[in-house]
This record gives structure tokens, C-alpha cells and sequence, in this order.
């Protein structure tokens, strides 16, 4: 396998007299840049050539990410190499022989401030993080205080975020005095990609997410969030015959509550109807059987697989439940990585709005991030459709809720 010169310092930091001292690599930049690997075969051969049975970590977002992410795609590669991996599912952990060390390494999710309780306790000689910015900063630094052995490393990996990320101002520009060895990387420190392939990623992103995926730049979000819909594209009239049918739902009591009934055709999910009703608008609140007549209404005869719903929304989700008609689905809202999918959909032309939707798409025209938030989060105002819209690409184009395929990653 060829490597370029940024993966082979990154493989062999670790033995460069330069970097004797220190304590930590940082490795970030674009999408597809090689990082990963470098990084994944780096942490691997210098755990097992200085500690033989010792305790490491390796740390994603959640388990089933890391293990999507890093451990399936490399444990073979690192068989290759002469590895021996004894995966234990159950109890999240792999065993790894090498040169006839044996060390342990575990696997934990950091997906929120209760994450940090996890890896209380144990001791380490390293850790590894795969995209970094994606975890609480409690649970990062709970890991790296369980690096107490002597010479224990820690190896870090991301994507840009926000520049305001504390990660960005805590080890990104403090480098030096985290005594970390920082390598950016590009597209162009990996050989082995594709020039279409390049080109495709380059056409499914746009606006800040272009900026941190293809650039690799810690960029502000700002403006319009999705600044690739296009009318002339997304919206469509007349009537599509449907193979299947699932509503998503963002529910509101004082704001409003907006449903999205999506149609499926040939590759490609239709915004066939919409609900959209604002208690501030008509002056009346709805209780939930009247929005659960709405949904009703929304529906007709046709046959729905899902309801999906904001999780907050428990007291409508009950209420679906208990009529017993429709399946109910809390949905996912992580927001970033929602919008993420969302702007891959519509870069990729594979949702369309129904011109009779106004709703929707005028809040596409009015949907900005907030420039005066200290990350990238949108204004909450004009969000609702919106919501409900990533609602339903996170479940039913993300979730291989139709098998749907999108160019994306966790940041």
C-alpha cells in the first residue's frame, strides 16, 4: 500500500527523535484525506511494539460509530500486517497480539456528558479518538486522566468544526504547549483516492460544510443553511404514484406543529402534503387529538410504514400509539449531523417538495444559522418544517430507512 509523507509521519511519529517528548498527535483536515488509517495503524503498532499486556482505549461517538468507522474496516487490514484480534462483542473490548505482546484494547462511546462516568476508574497506557470534536469535552478529559502510565500517548482525529469548538481553542491552537504533534491533512495526502471520487465529494457539499469536509478548514457557519435548494429542482407539481408512504412530524404546543407526508418513487422521496399549523397564526391552540385528526387527514387511505416524531414530543407519541392506526418512530435529533444529511439529500436531488407545500419552502428561505451563537446552531425561528424535514432524511435516508447510500460523515 502506498502512503503519502503526512501518513507516514503519522504511522511513525512515535519512533522520530524529533518527537521523543511528546505527549500527543492531533490529525484533522478533510474528508477521505487518510487520516484514519495512518492514525488507526500508528496507535496499533506502537501500543503493541512498547507495552505488552496493558489496557488502551479506543474512544467514537458511540460504539456502533466506532466500530463502523474504525474497527471493522481496519482490524483486517491490521491482520494482514501480522495482528492478531480476538474481538469480545459482548464486552466491548479486543484482544491484540503482535511481535508476541498482548494488550487490551476497549471501546467507548462519547456521546454525552454521562459518557464520562464509563471510563471512570480504569487505567491506560493511550487512547484513541476518533472524530474528537464529536464528544463532550468531560468525557475526553476523563479519558485522558485515565492515561497515568508512563509514556502513555494520546491520539487524536477529527474533522474541522466551528472555530469556537473547545477543542479547536484547547489542543488545536495550544499545540505547542500540549506538547501534540499537529498534521493537517487534505484530499492530497491520500494516494489511494480516487480523482472521481474527489469530485463526487466536492459536488455533495456546499457552504461551510464544503469549507471543513473538501478544505479541511475550521470555518464559521453562517447565512442560509441549506443554500443549495433550488426551486427550479426541489419543487415539483402534478401527482407521483408512490410505492410507499411515512409522515414525519415536529410537534408544538406554543410553536407550531408542522407534518410532512413523504412519498417514495424510483430513488427519490416526494413532499407530497403538508400540515402546518401555528397557534400564534390561527389564535387557537390544538390539543393532541385534534393534531392527531390532523395527521389523519394528512394521511387519507393511503398505507403509512411511520410516524415519525420529535422525541420531546411524548405526550403526542402516546397518543399515536394509543389509536393504534400508526406506527410510531422517535426521530434523531442530533441537529449538525441531521442538516449534514439533509444538504447531501438535496445535493444529490434525492428529495422533492410538492409545490403545494409553502410552508416548507418558505421556511427554506428563512432558515439561517445563528451568528451570534458560540457554535454552529440555527436560529429557532422558522425551523419547524424544517425539522420535521430532518426528521424524516435522518431516519429514512441515513438510517437505511430505503437503503439510501449518502456521501457523509459524523463530524
Amino acid at each position: 500500500m502506498e502512503f503519502s509523507k503526512k501518513q507516514i509521519t503519522t504511522l511513525n511519529w512515535w519512533l522520530n527523535p524529533e518527537y521523543k517528548d511528546y505527549d500527543a498527535i492531533i490529525c484533522d483536515g478533510a474528508v477521505r484525506s487518510g487520516k484514519t488509517l495512518s492514525m488507526t495503524l500508528g496507535f496499533m503498532f506502537w501500543a503493541n511494539t512498547v507495552y505488552r499486556d496493558s489496557a488502551f482505549a479506543i474512544c467514537g461517538k458511540t460504539i456502533a460509530s466506532l466500530k463502523r468507522n474504525v474497527i471493522t474496516p481496519y482490524v483486517k487490514m491490521l491482520q494482514e500486517y501480522g495482528f492478531i484480534c480476538e474481538e469480545k462483542v459482548s464486552r466491548n473490548y479486543i484482544d491484540v497480539t503482535f511481535g508476541g505482546k498482548s494488550n487490551r484494547f476497549y471501546l467507548f462511546g462519547g456521546k454525552d456528558e454521562g459518557a464520562a462516568a464509563l471510563i471512570q476508574g480504569i487505567t491506560l497506557s493511550g487512547v484513541f479518538f476518533d472524530e474528537v470534536v464529536l464528544m463532550p469535552r468531560s468525557f475526553v478529559e476523563q479519558a485522558l486522566a485515565r492515561c497515568s502510565v508512563r509514556g502513555s500517548k494520546m491520539w487524536f482525529n477529527c474533522n474541522p468544526d466551528n472555530p469556537a469548538h473547545w477543542f479547536y481553542s484547547e489542543w488545536i491552537k495550544k499545540a505547542d504547549e500540549k506538547k501534540a504533534l499537529y498534521i493537517h491533512f487534505t484530499m492530497d495526502d491520500n494516494p489511494s483516492l480516487d480523482e472521481k471520487v474527489r469530485e463526487r465529494y466536492e459536488r455533495l457539499y456546499s457552504g461551510a460544510f464544503y469549507d471543513r469536509f473538501v478544505l479541511g478548514k475550521w470555518t464559521v457557519a453562517e447565512g442560509i443553511i441549506y443554500p443549495m435548494f433550488n426551486p427550479e429542482k426541489h419543487v415539483y407539481s402534478g401527482e407521483i404514484d408512490c410505492e410507499k408512504y411515512v409522515v414525519s412530524c415536529d410537534y408544538g404546543t406554543v410553536n407550531p406543529t408542522s407534518m410532512g407526508l413523504w412519498g417514495y418513487y424510483s430513488g427519490v422521496w416526494y413532499r407530497v402534503k403538508e400540515y402546518y399549523y401555528s397557534s400564534k397564526r390561527e389564535g387557537v391552540s390544538r390539543t393532541d387529538e385534534e393534531h392527531y385528526e390532523a395527521l389523519e387527514n394528512l394521511v387519507g387511505d393511503r398505507r403509512v410504514s411511520k410516524v415519525i416524531i420529535d422525541p420531546s414530543a411524548a405526550s403526542f407519541i402516546e397518543c399515536v400509539k394509543r389509536h393504534g392506526k400508526y406506527r410510531a418512530v422517535k426521530a434523531n435529533n442530533d441537529v449538525i449531523t441531521g442538516i449534514r444529511n439533509v444538504s447531501t439529500a438535496l445535493k444529490d436531488n434525492r428529495i422533492k417538495i410538492h409545490k403545494s407545500c409553502k410552508d416548507i419552502i418558505r421556511e427554506f428561505s428563512l432558515y439561517c444559522w445563528n451568528d451570534k451563537a458560540s457554535g454552529d446552531i440555527p436560529v429557532k425561528e422558522n425551523d419547524h418544517a424544517m425539522d420535521d424535514m430532518r426528521y424524516f432524511v435522518s431516519e429514512m435516508l441515513w438510517n437505511n430507512g430505503d437503503n439510501f447510500f449518502a456521501v457523509s460523515v459524523v463530524r
